[in-house]
This record gives C-alpha cells, sequence and structure tokens, in this order.
C-alpha cells in the first residue's frame, strides 16, 4: 500500500543494537509495510547526509557526533521530521531537572493534585553533615539518567546517620509511601496507556528506626508481598492530562513517566521519573499503535507542505 501519489514513506530509525532488537520486530517491519511504510536502519557509522531519503527520523542515541549528524541532516533536508529533537531528550538525562516540567506546568489547584517528591542535589560529602530538611527515608539517585546500568543503582536511605555513607554526588529524594504500586504511562504522540507495576512497598515508622544505619540498594529490597490486583488506576483523564502537560512542556513524542500515588491521600500523586523511548514491545497491538502514529506525523507533514506550497504560488 502507499499514498494517493503511490509513493512509500521511508522512516529512518537509528538505535542501539539491544533497543533495535527489542523495537524493529518483524511484526511492526510487516504492518508499517502494508500501510506505505518502510522501516530503514540508519549506520551512524556513516554520514547520515548520505543516507536516505527519509521522510522522518525516529532516534535513540545520544552521543555529540549522532547529535551533530542530526542537525547537519536537518539544515540540508527541513523537511524531514526528526523525532525527537536532541535537546529535547537531553533535558531527560538529568535527574535534578528532568521533573521541572511537572511543577511549572501543573501549578493550577484540581481534584488530583501531582508533584514532585522533595529532593535536593548534594555535590559533596560535606553536605551530608548538615541538615539536609529532609524526611526519611530517601532514595539516593545518581545524577545521570542515560539509561547506563549505573543510572539505575538506586538505594534507600533510612536516616542521617545512613547519610553519610552515600557517594556523592547524588541526588535525594524524599520516599513516599505509595501503597507499593508505581503507575507506568507511555505516550506515543497523543496517544496515552497507563498500566500498574509493583513496586518498593511501604516503610513504616518502625522499620525505618531499625533499619537507620542501612543504606539498601533497591536491589535487596522485597516487593514480593505486595499485592496489587484490587489497587484502582488513576482516572483516565487526569492521566492524559498528565502526559499532555509533560508532552508539550519538553517538546516530545516518545516517553513514558512513573507516577505514584500516596498511601495517605488518595488525591495526591508523583511523578518520580521520566523515561525516553521506552519498551513499547509490551503494549498490545504496539505495532498499529506506533504505525497510527508514524500514519498521523506524514499526514501532517503533508499538509503542512501544501499549505506552504499555497502561500508561495503568486496571486
Amino acid at each position: 500500500m502507499s499514498d494517493r501519489n503511490g509513493r512509500r514513506h521511508r522512516i529512518g530509525y537509528a538505535f542501539p543494537p539491544k533497543k533495535e532488537q527489542t523495537f524493529i520486530q518483524p511484526s511492526l517491519i510487516s504492518h508499517a509495510q502494508q500501510n506505505g511504510i518502510d522501516l530503514v536502519p540508519v549506520d551512524p557509522g556513516k554520514p547520515l547526509t548520505q543516507q536516505g531519503p527519509f521522510d522522518c527520523i525516529i532516534h535513540k542515541l545520544y552521543h555529540d557526533e549522532w547529535n551533530t549528524q542530526l542537525n547537519e541532516f536537518s539544515s540540508l533536508y527541513p523537511r524531514t521530521v526528526i523525532l525527537d529533537p536532541p535537546d529535547s531528550i537531553a533535558r531527560l538525562h538529568n535527574r535534578v531537572s528532568m521533573l521541572d516540567v511537572i511543577n511549572a506546568a501543573f501549578k493550577a489547584p484540581r481534584v488530583e493534585n501531582v508533584s514532585v517528591p522533595k529532593q535536593i542535589l548534594i555535590h559533596d560529602a560535606a553536605e551530608l553533615e548538615t541538615d539536609l530538611g529532609l524526611k526519611f527515608p530517601v532514595i539516593a539517585k545518581p545524577l545521570l539518567a542515560n539509561g547506563s546500568a549505573k543510572s539505575h543503582q538506586m538505594s534507600m536511605v533510612f536516616s542521617s546517620e545512613g547519610i553519610k555513607k552515600v557517594e556523592t554526588p547524588i541526588l535525594l529524594q524524599e520516599f513516599v509511601n505509595h501503597g507499593g504500586t508505581i503507575f507506568k504511562v507511555y505516550v506515543i504522540g497523543d496517544y496515552t496507556e497507563c498500566v500498574k507495576r509493583r513496586s518498593l512497598p511501604d516503610i513504616s515508622d518502625e522499620q525505618r528506626a531499625k533499619l537507620a544505619a542501612l543504606v539498601l540498594p533497591f536491589s535487596q529490597i522485597s516487593n514480593e508481598e505486595v499485592d496489587i490486583e484490587g489497587v484502582e488506576m488513576p482516572p483516565p483523564g487526569f492521566v492524559e492530562e498528565l502526559a499532555k502537560g509533560i508532552s508539550d512542556g519538553l517538546k516530545l513524542n516518545f516517553f513514558n513517566f512513573d507516577v505514584i500515588r500516596d498511601s495517605n491521600d488518595k488525591h495526591s500523586y508523583y511523578v518520580i521519573d521520566i523515561n525516553y523511548f521506552p519498551g513499547y514491545a509490551k503494549l498490545h497491538n504496539f505495532e498499529h499503535l506506533l504505525t497510527d502514529f508514524f500514519l498521523a506525523v506524514l499526514s501532517k507533514k503533508s499538509q503542512t507542505q501544501l499549505e506552504q506550497g499555497k502561500e508561495a504560488k503568486p496571486e
């Protein structure tokens, strides 16, 4: 199948090997082809300007050389849609600033309140000796959130005694009891899908006192006893509003974010993480979701070019 002009659309993709293996599946390639879209691998080792042509490029490569190639390609072929802009993606690599969009976009009071847990950046060990103004327990997170193994090495700290054992620099974020349930919201353009997963269990005051001297990696904290079967999902309208606010604020189309609900207030939600280009293959009918999005992007691109062509014609 092709468009009304008989032309097929080419979408280039550039991913790390592991992401390519999980995302570019035969079922996606086949469904896209049936709808006039050819998914074409990009070789990041060769000049991007010598590859193509592309109607659109999707990517998850973060190094400077790739970003330079994208910029050069865009300057030569401005009609090619780049999803997503490297500058927008880069904002998610810094845990200190990635959640700024939440506080900026959701200031007005609403039935379902959303915010970010209190957090503070610690530059060096000397700061750990001071009053940090945080309520324990806290989560110690690496500053970089670039998908590397190190970026996922998080720990729970239960007191000012344990905090002295944390390596700096580090981001400390207050832990909010949330019933051992995390809501993961997947976003593809205007489409959102929310799923629930088991998370860290609630921490009582007695447990916090007993573990005061420890710094526990997440891998040592069991959630096996957490039961999420009967946990109520967040209101769909709230989830969609939240997704749109993040998408508009960050200018991103491909991402997911993690939301928790305060155990003591069912109307209080906290966004604790945002990730770029997550594992969409986990979603039911992901081939249809992605292909429908690509078609919408290509349709919008064609309409924009048509309108620009009309404006360029002399009266």
